[in-house]
């Protein structure tokens, strides 16, 4: 059963906020947390962000940045982060992540680049690879938990 996700970027303004929300929306049963492998701390979610979350119906104008802790890692059910590199950093620094630590694209084969400081146009195609991959995993994660509350 999963019943909490934490959401991985670097910064956690960029793409970790949006993958959170995103994901909150389409599962409101799951607890979801983001963080940053070197976050801005205390910062609140870039603009475009705020803005193409704002087109979706969802504020995250709340968000703060936060930095990525042991404690929120053991405290997940599931960790998503957006390439192989922060998968590699963070198996790395909490070696008991390993199983529960994939991409958010895992099932696309994909990354989802980082849109930090660029164009507005960036932030459209890098959110349109974070619903892809919020999609994909969705689905899986629906079915998992179907399939424990079954037994």
């Amino acid at each position: 059963m999963i019943k909490s996700i934490l959401i991985v970027c670097i910064g956690n303004i960029c793409r970790s906020p949006m993958a959170a929300a995103l994901l909150a929306q389409k599962l409101p049963a799951v607890e979801l947390r983001s963080a940053g492998i070197n976050a801005l701390i205390g910062q609140p979610a870039a603009p475009h962000s705020i803005a193409l979350m704002q087109q979706r119906d969802i504020d995250i104008s709340a968000h703060r940045a936060q930095q990525l802790q042991a404690w929120l890692c053991e405290s997940a059910d599931l960790i998503l982060v957006m390439d192989a590199q922060q998968k590699q950093i963070i198996e790395e620094q909490y070696p008991t992540t390993r199983g529960k630590l994939y991409r958010l694209g895992q099932y696309g084969q994909f990354d989802v680049f980082d849109p930090y400081r660029r164009s507005r146009e960036q932030f459209e195609d890098c959110l349109r690879l974070i619903e892809q991959g919020v999609a994909d995993w969705v689905s899986r994660i629906e079915a998992i938990n179907q399939s424990s509350a079954e037994h």
